[in-house]
């Protein structure tokens, strides 16, 4: 397809990345469980039907990390502008997608996939909610960063805020499943669940086994 598939992370290191699962994680645990999610979110987007693949860094990524991604730097400024940044650097339909859903898999953007692969798209823009208001993929027929700059990130209203810009601006927008993003450690035991038998759910159900005194044992375990 004529897509370009943008990945938007960060450099996994010790106090650097998704500081909220420490504690009860180490930084250093934090860290290793973020490039798994990193890890598994790129091979996927490797298994999609797509000529372009960026990965949006901030930071260095890992060799294998890279393969089979142009490597890019992200821009300076709030998040709505690193992401306005990678649109107004498109030149053809985006779709941009976070780090923090390892559960993300190919069934969750095959509706985009489909409408866009068609000669005559039926939408413009397709949005994937997460659950704590967010989003974690957001897909735009024509990139214009216009289009997210200025919409408050990091809030539970964020996906609405986003969803009523690209509204308003006449956009017809579909959606995609709702994802939970991993911003805490019981996001982590969450998304575990999902994906039973993976080297994500392993690392947690491991450090979850080493918390057996912390009351996040109230939790189902992956």
């Amino acid at each position: 397809m004529d897509l370009t598939v943008a990945v938007i992370a960060k450099e996994c290191l010790p106090g650097r990345v998704k500081t909220r699962l420490s504690p009860p994680l180490s930084p250093e645990g934090a860290a290793a469980l973020a490039q798994l999610s990193l890890s598994r979110t790129l091979d996927t987007v490797r298994i999609l039907p797509t000529r372009n693949r960026v990965l949006v860094m901030d930071g260095t990524p890992a060799a294998a990390d890279a393969e089979g991604f142009t490597v890019v730097p992200q821009a300076t400024g709030g998040l709505d502008e690193r992401l306005a940044a990678i649109c107004d650097a498109a030149t053809g339909p985006l779709l941009i997608i976070g780090m923090d859903t390892p559960q993300f898999s190919a069934d969750h953007v095959a509706p985009l996939l489909h409408d866009w692969s068609t000669g005559t798209p039926g939408l413009d823009a397709w949005i994937g909610p997460a659950t704590d208001g967010g989003f974690w993929a957001l897909a735009l027929l024509r990139p214009d960063g216009a289009l997210i700059r200025g919409v408050p990130m990091s809030t539970d209203t964020t996906g609405a805020r986003q969803l009523a810009r690209l509204s308003a601006r006449g956009l017809s927008v579909g959606t995609l499943p709702e994802l939970a993003d991993m911003d805490h450690f019981s996001d982590a035991l969450d998304i575990a669940s999902a994906i039973p038998g993976t080297d994500f759910a392993h690392a947690v159900h491991d450090a979850a086994q080493h918390m057996q005194d912390s009351p996040l044992l109230t939790l189902a375990l992956p």
